[in-house]
């Protein structure tokens, strides 16, 4: 195959979401702000590239409050923690910075309201993921966690008059959470929806750009972490969506040359905790293949932002006219 019929497909939206940027400028900010060290509980985002940069300059992170020295600046991640979480760091007279996501906040929200209202929680997502510990902690009780489709079949026979609701992780394959979903409404009728989507935007546009390239691809990289579900769900969505082969990587080093054998399409996108530097290498290695072709597919525009914790604004600065009035 010669060069001129190799190309490369690239899915946009991909990369930083709004609540990533937000978590990684908070700590950034903090770092400004009270110098180093500033502590985070666990990573502040599932990125290797992120986290060792900010261990770099600073930056410390820890598993658990107890391990941050008394009165000193700790970050929560963005995967949202648990009451106990901010329990904890307040008896250790922890300066406490919020950088958890707003979208997981909303679920830690409506896992309160339901279970003040007497609800039994039904929690679609990964055993042992930070996300899901922080949002089962609102209301452990009452809280059953379905890791995946068999799942559904390992939860107890509830009383017809117990009133049930489900919620999700954030950052789930959206597919997979609906046949979850179908399965659950099929054993228990009476179960409710949440009032919106809970796996967020970008996960969902994310997963939409890469079920637009694949069908076109012979092979799709993902940029991103192991630990990163929404990066590993891309790999399964594309997949499912067509394209022969697709793998994960943290760096374009780590791709294979056994890879591209055949290969005359290959389609590119990266998890919402990956920086755009980290594309920009592996479009540069795959350029260094003879993949100069490049074709970016958008499926659409996303404009979310969020605001930095309020202790990290920007003071407003007063309006010289209205001053002057």
């Amino acid at each position: 195959m010669t060069d001129q019929g190799k190309k490369v497909l690239l899915a946009s939206p991909r990369g930083y979401c709004a609540g990533v940027d937000r978590a990684v400028e908070t700590v950034e900010k903090a770092l400004e702000k009270y110098g180093a060290p500033v502590y985070v509980r666990k990573e502040i985002v599932h990125n290797k590239y992120v986290v060792e940069t900010l261990q770099e300059r600073g930056v410390v992170f820890v598993d658990e409050t107890d391990e941050v020295p008394e009165g000193a600046h700790l970050v929560f991640s963005a995967h949202g923690v648990s009451p106990a979480v901010r329990e904890s760091a307040a008896q250790r007279n922890l300066l406490t910075l919020d950088a958890s996501c707003p979208l997981v906040t909303k679920v830690h929200n409506e896992a309160r309201r339901f279970a003040r209202d007497g609800y039994h929680i039904l929690l679609v997502g990964h055993q042992g993921h930070e996300e899901v510990e922080g949002t089962a902690g609102e209301a452990p009780e009452i809280t059953h966690l379905i890791d995946g489709v068999d799942g559904v079949d390992r939860l107890p026979d509830f009383p017809e008059d117990q009133k049930l609701v489900w919620l999700s992780q954030t950052t789930l394959s959206v597919d997979e959470t609906m046949v979850i979903v179908d399965k659950l409404h099929e054993r228990y009728p009476n179960l409710e929806n949440p009032p919106s989507d809970d796996i967020c935007y970008a996960t969902q546009n994310r997963q939409a750009a890469v079920k637009e390239i694949a069908p076109r691809c012979d092979l799709v990289i993902v940029v991103g972490s192991k630990n990163s579900s929404n990066s590993r769900r891309l790999v399964e969505v594309a997949l499912e969506a067509g394209t022969p082969a697709s793998y994960l990587v943290d760096y374009a080093s780590q791709i294979e040359d056994a890879w591209f054998e055949g290969v005359e399409t290959v389609g590119v996108s990266s998890g919402a905790s990956v920086p755009e530097i980290l594309v920009k290498e592996l479009m540069e290695e795959l350029a260094r293949r003879g993949y100069t072709d490049v074709e970016e597919v958008t499926t659409t525009v996303e404009t979310i932002t969020f605001a930095l914790p309020r202790d990290l604004r920007l003071p407003r600065r007063n309006n010289p006219a209205v001053a002057q009035g």
